[in-house]
């Protein structure tokens, strides 16, 4: 900004020296004409009488002339074309201090759809134009996440009636059936203890969206050994990949460490897991490390459905889920993914996602300078 306002008093500053110049050079250049034209008409008979006279009286004429009849009112008249001048650049800067005010005034204003500025004015134009698009555009999707966080309250609070009821009614059977045969009881109590299941996973889901809402997120970096890391973290999935008849493949060749959040890291990849063993229609997962020219680059590959480019592009927005149905277990609180965002880049690093007719892949992105 402090460029432009600079270029912009420099360019008004110019436009006004060159008026000025040019006022300048007419206003003495005309007098001067004229005072000559006057001197050699009136003098002329002095010539033919003696032209030393005449030279004599000349030299005289230019000083009384200077002195009484063109300084005075030359200086006059300039002082009042250089007002005049510097009215009408006064005027200028105050009508652009004045669209300005008016622009910023539009930035918010639902009902203007672009910006309007003069043609001096064309680089700041196109930047509050910018500005306004990034700001509507940030507004509406606050808008639809917040929309869509209060939509998922209101499902999750209706969700979790079912299993509590059907855990209450069960369990109230056996208790009022005492001589229950054991088989039935046994059924029962299975049925219970899946609801009870599903009830934790609901209640788990209210408690990361209330988190997420208070949680600012702040790095506590040190050395991290990310090849043990990321085994240590599929050592812990072994339980739910077991149940979901699932293995991950680790493929990473050399060992790589970096100066990083481990706690805050072990959730990217957690979440990134999690959503692969819930979408995977394959046995196989895999997650390969790779050290790239300026990055250290960590692939979490599955097969399955093909995610669409319009969902693609809104899969880390909070609150997003790309499965809406509710009756699925697949979809959980639609924040997985943009924690997991948040986190990579407050490491500096990136994350994207890509998917075809046969697999989605995520792609964690480390910069190379986080290396040790």
């Amino acid at each position: 900004m402090k460029n432009n306002k600079d270029k912009l008093l420099k360019k008004t500053f110019l436009d006004f020296l060159i008026k000025e110049i040019i006022w300048t050079i007419a206003l003495s250049g005309s007098i001067l004409l004229i005072s000559f034209i006057v001197i050699m008409g009136n003098f002329q008979w002095v010539y033919d009488l003696s032209p030393n006279l005449y030279y004599f009286f000349k030299s005289l004429f230019y000083i009384i002339a200077n002195l009484f009849e063109l300084v005075i009112p030359v200086i006059i008249i300039w002082i009042v074309g250089t007002l005049i001048l510097l009215y009408k650049l006064l005027k200028k800067v105050f009508s652009y201090i004045h669209d300005i005010s008016k622009a910023s005034e539009d930035l918010v204003n639902k009902n203007i759809e672009y910006i309007e500025l003069p043609d001096e004015l064309l680089e700041l134009q196109n930047k509050l134009n910018r500005i306004k698009r990034e700001s509507e555009k940030n507004e509406r999707l606050a808008k639809e996440s917040e929309q869509r966080k209060n939509d998922l309250i209101v499902y999750l609070a209706h969700d979790l009636k079912t299993p509590l009821t059907s855990t209450i009614g069960y369990l109230s059977l056996i208790d009022e059936i005492k001589d229950m045969p054991k088989k039935q009881r046994e059924k029962y109590i299975n049925i219970a203890l899946e609801k009870s299941y599903r009830l934790e996973d609901l209640i788990n889901e209210l408690f990361e969206i209330a988190r997420f809402n208070s949680e600012t997120i702040v790095l506590e970096k040190e050395d991290v050994n990310l090849t043990t890391m990321l085994e240590q973290i599929v050592d812990d999935f072994y339980p739910v990949l077991k149940d979901a008849n699932k293995a991950i493949k680790l493929d990473i060749k050399d060992k790589v460490t970096l100066y990083a959040d481990p706690d805050k890291l072990a959730r990217v990849f957690n979440n990134l897991i999690k959503n692969a063993i819930n979408y995977s229609t394959d046995n196989i997962i895999t997650m390969a490390v790779k050290k790239e020219k300026e990055d250290i680059c960590i692939i979490i590959i599955n097969k399955g459905k093909k995610i669409s480019d319009e969902k693609l592009k809104r899969i880390f927005e909070k609150f997003y889920r790309t499965d809406s149905s509710r009756a699925t277990k697949t979809g959980g609180s639609g924040l997985g993914l943009a924690i997991a965002k948040e986190i990579v880049e407050l490491h500096n690093g990136t994350i994207k996602a890509t998917s075809d007719d046969e697999y989605t892949k995520f792609y964690v992105l480390l910069p190379i300078k986080n290396l040790k």
